[in-house]
């Protein structure tokens, strides 16, 4: 998709609307008009679109100081549109992610999921976010009502997929070392298959 540079886009509307302002006053508004229209649509765009977009794409560089103060240039995450604002929230989350600060991640995601989001593949992003989080704090019964969720939707990415995958064995293996502790066996030393070994002959 086609975006400005948020720091272009900031000094076009500057132009076209003192421009313009300064052009109406010597020729007339018709003169103006187009490029009074032109900030208008430019500054509209600015604040329903915001810099979400090009702060998605510093998170994929894993520029993620970059990503937050390119966030941080949004005015009024509350007027964008309700996709980009579901987004401006998911990504905030991810940087406090990053920044290992779960509480606040957990709020940011929440909020994008209350908005909701464009595909099952960034609500199952979300969804494995909140189930690794959960499973750090030890609450495994929240972290299986994840798995759950993540079960009942059409992921389509392949690197998701295979990150539920791995999170749903992480999950069984868990079970498995659980009951055997239980049993008081110890599940290091369960053996898993092969051969038996023959006692030694004496």
């Amino acid at each position: 998709m086609f975006t400005i540079n948020i720091y272009v886009r900031f000094a076009l509307i500057a132009a076209c609307l003192l421009g313009g302002t300064l052009l109406a006053f010597i020729y007339g508004f018709w003169y103006a008009f187009p490029f009074i229209l032109a900030g208008i649509i430019l500054l509209a765009g600015y604040f329903l679109l915001g810099t979400v977009q090009s702060a998605a794409q510093l998170i994929q560089d894993q520029d993620y100081d970059g990503a937050e103060k390119r966030l941080d240039l949004i005015w009024k995450p509350e007027w964008l549109f309700t996709t980009n604002r579901a987004y401006y929230n998911m990504i905030k989350g991810t940087l406090a992610t990053f920044k290992k600060d779960n509480d606040g991640a957990s709020a940011y995601y929440a909020k994008a999921q209350a908005i909701g989001l464009g595909s099952d593949n960034e609500t199952a992003m979300i969804e494995l976010q909140m189930a690794n989080m959960a499973a750090q704090k030890n609450k495994w019964q929240q972290a299986q009502l994840h798995l759950n969720k993540l079960k009942g939707l059409s992921i389509t990415e392949p690197q998701i997929k295979e990150q539920v995958v791995q999170f749903e064995k992480a999950m069984k293996n868990r079970g498995v070392a659980k009951a055997a502790g239980r049993a008081g066996i110890n599940p290091m030393r369960m053996n898993t298959g092969g051969k038996r070994r023959r006692p030694k002959m004496r």
